[in-house]
Formats: structure tokens, sequence, C-alpha cells
């Protein structure tokens, strides 16, 4: 079948060619979740938990979650070897890198209450069950 691929490809136009191998690459770059992250820098889910602290079956947790803190998802980057950047993809704008969420500045001016502590994320995990 792979012949029979490649013989299809090659019959082609060159731009469609070019254009099939910029989508192919642009494919390559992308991983279906966490896990295959995980995979793909050859690390396995017991390192991950003690780079992070907690224990083997909570990064099955994590890698199986549709929804979590960026806090949680930045720490399990960090623990693979990566560093996690958020860019936002606006219409007729090229794109931004969001450093970070919300305006801690002006919340602290803005509350009398004291705030606390924010918690680890292994500590939010644990909590988590």
């Amino acid at each position: 079948m792979g012949r029979n691929l490649e013989a299809v490809i090659a019959a082609l136009p060159a731009s469609r060619r070019a254009r099939i191998e910029a989508r192919y690459q642009t494919l390559q770059q992308e991983v279906e979740g966490l896990g295959e992250l995980r995979r793909v820098t050859g690390k396995a889910q017991a390192e991950i938990a003690a780079r992070l602290g907690i224990r083997q079956p909570s990064v099955s947790k994590i890698e199986k979650q549709a929804d979590m803190y960026l806090s949680t998802l930045r720490s399990y980057v960090e623990a693979v070897g990566g560093a996690l950047e958020l860019v936002v993809r606006l219409p007729a704008h090229p794109p931004l890198r969001l450093e970070k969420l919300g305006d801690a500045g002006a919340a602290i001016g803005k509350t009398s209450r004291p705030q606390a502590a924010p918690r680890s994320v292994a500590a939010k995990i644990r909590a988590r069950g």
C-alpha cells in the first residue's frame, strides 16, 4: 500500500505535493495528549510522578483529564523537560503569546481579605484523589 500511495502522490502537481508535505510536517509537530507528549520525550509515568512529588496513578489521572488548572499543565510540561507557552491566534493579528492570566497587581489591591497561599500542584492532585 505504501508504494501505491507514493505513486499517487508523485503523480500530483508540485504545488499540491508541497501542500501535502507542509501539512504532514505540521501534523508531525502535534501530539494527541499529555500521555503522547510524555512518550515522545521518552519519560515513564513513574519518572514524571517523582518530578512532581506525586504517585504514578495521579500522573495517569492527569493524562486522562480533559480540563485542568494551567499550573498543573505547566508543571507537567516542565516535568517532561519542556516549557509551556500560551499562544492566542486572532483573525487579522499575528500570534500573541499570553504571559500570564489575570492581573495579579490589580487583584491584590482590590481585596481586603488575605489571600490563601497557592497550593502546589502535588497538593491539588492529592486533594482531588
